[in-house]
């Protein structure tokens, strides 16, 4: 094709996307746009709004009040002790993870993909009734537990445990994709050029996933302070000892302390607001290193 026809084609679509759009009618292009918008802001923002209004209905005394009562300053450290205990380990684990699906081949790789999806298919509570049945008292390890003196259930072991399980997929499941896209060339040629495994992992490997394993160690950040169903069932719900932001958010919603779990609850929302933020900065960051 000449210039000179390029130039009376005029702009070509670069990707898929444009040309996939380029032969949409305009009309449907913006009625799909503000279909998406308007439900983005009736399901999404609304209720976050609805939150942030009921967090400040009484004032912001009020607000400030609930923050500071000692069980709900007990449930925010106790959600960031969680969060800081389990999101090192599964960034730990899912760097294996990914490691070992992505550079190696061998028999049960499909089965190990469905173990690491294992948590996004069962119920939260499910897996907390695991552990209560494993654990508890009158579990398979409950009373090997009790005669040494560590309690697992109503504890916070048991909460990290069920943490640790509900939370295991994310930082796997960001890396093994990017991974699998830079393959193992240039770990073959660092480690035939005289570098250590580990230096290899530091100065090839990391620069290229660091952005991916960012985005899951966010991820993984974010469930492990929201999450409910599998803590609730392991916690016993122990005022200032077992209970995270969730949870007390619960109980004082349940005790009619509506400004006190608006206010609570808001938090958390904003915690999320954060880690999406985060999540976004890095997905854009992305984007442009790839332009």
């Amino acid at each position: 094709m000449s210039d000179a026809t390029i130039a009376i084609a005029g702009p070509q679509p670069t990707s898929r996307v444009d040309l996939i759009g380029a032969r949409d009618p305009n009309w449907l292009r913006l009625v799909l746009i503000a279909l998406t918008i308007l439900f983005g802001a009736a399901f999404l923002l609304a209720p976050l709004a609805v939150v942030a209004a009921e967090a400040f209905a009484k004032g912001a005394p009020v607000f400030w009040a609930a923050l500071s009562d000692p069980d709900a300053f007990a449930a925010i450290r106790l959600t960031l002790t969680i969060a800081l205990i389990v999101v090192p380990i599964n960034t730990a684990l899912g760097i294996a993870a990914a490691w070992t699906v992505s550079k190696f081949d061998f028999k049960g790789k499909t089965l190990l993909l469905t173990l690491l999806d294992l948590p996004f298919s069962v119920s939260p509570v499910v897996s907390g009734l695991v552990f209560v049945l494993v654990f508890g008292a009158q579990g398979l390890l409950g009373s090997w537990f009790a005669d040494r003196g560590i309690q697992v259930i109503f504890a916070v072991p048991g909460m990290v445990l069920a943490t640790l399980f509900v939370t295991c997929p994310f930082v796997a499941r960001e890396l093994i994709p990017v991974m699998q896209q830079f393959g193992s060339t240039e770990e073959e040629a660092a480690l035939s050029l005289g570098a250590s495994g580990w230096k290899t992992f530091v100065t090839v490997t990391l620069p290229n996933i660091r952005w991916a394993l960012l985005s899951g160690v966010l991820l993984c950040n974010a469930r492990a302070m929201g999450e409910f169903g599998a803590v609730s069932v392991v916690s016993g719900h122990i005022r200032g000892l077992t209970n995270t932001i969730p949870l007390q958010v619960e109980i004082l919603y349940n005790e009619y302390n509506i400004a006190a779990a608006f206010a609570l609850a808001s938090l958390l929302a904003l915690l999320a607001l954060v880690t999406l933020g985060l999540k976004s900065l890095l997905e854009w960051r992305v984007h442009g290193s790839l332009r």
